[in-house]
């Protein structure tokens, strides 16, 4: 997945109103929209190096775009508009070796009367929905972890996909890790226990658990390998 626009640099000060952040370029103070509405826990310190897109669109208010973030030594990518993008071109590139033998596509799927899930991957054999989620926290090191915030349409998805592993379909959660230094995942009891009892639950449903991080250049993002699940 490559960016629409090439990285500029610049230097994190502060972020408020949730979707607003200001950013140091060179000499020129930025505000930037802030594409996430997690908490971002660990990630919003001043004096962080991060990375904008800017727009070329006129009627845009805020022509900058919070893209990456630099915690320590690594990566970490804060947009969560570009996360189906990733699982996309990772499917299609044959980057994902549960899916390596699929032969049809499909995004934002409806499935029931309210509920769309981000990709339905098939071939002759089965029809799998796959539901995609992005991981920034790591408290621990070494060890990503979601949510970073209570979800209630993470926790209705998971009801939605029993039901469709009880028609047949194939499920999964597909967790993309947009950092570079975790070994491990793992759901974040203590934020939201309700939803790590229905991931429990439906794990032993056939509800089947993807973790992947990713690769970062100036070019773009790419799903990299695949990190081990602890239950």
């Amino acid at each position: 997945m490559n960016f629409d626009s090439k990285l500029i640099s610049g230097v994190f000060i502060k972020r408020y109103k949730r979707f607003f952040v200001d950013v140091q370029i060179n000499d020129k103070l930025v505000t930037a929209h802030c594409p996430n509405t997690g908490s971002m826990s660990g990630l919003l310190k001043k004096g962080n190096k991060v990375w904008l897109t800017k727009s070329t669109n006129p009627s845009r208010k805020l022509k900058y775009t919070l893209q990456i973030i630099k915690v320590k030594r690594s990566k970490v990518g804060v947009n969560t508009h570009l996360t189906n993008k990733i699982v996309f071109h990772a499917l299609k590139n044959n980057l994902i070796k549960e899916f390596k033998n699929s032969i049809h596509i499909k995004p934002e799927v409806k499935f029931g009367e309210n509920t769309r899930f981000d990709f339905l991957v098939h071939n002759k054999n089965y029809k799998a929905f796959v539901e995609v989620k992005n991981v920034t926290l790591m408290r621990k090191s070494k060890i990503a972890e979601f949510p970073d915030a209570v979800t209630k349409r993470g926790a209705k998805h998971i009801k939605e996909l029993v039901k469709a592993s009880k028609r047949g379909y194939k499920v999964f959660i597909f967790f993309i890790i947009q950092r570079e230094d975790c070994d491990l995942f793992k759901v974040a009891t203590d934020i939201d226990p309700e939803y790590s009892e229905l991931i429990s639950k439906a794990v032993k449903k056939k509800l089947k658990i993807l973790c992947y991080d990713c690769k970062f250049s100036l070019k773009g993002i790419k799903v990299n390998k695949k990190i081990r699940f602890i239950n």
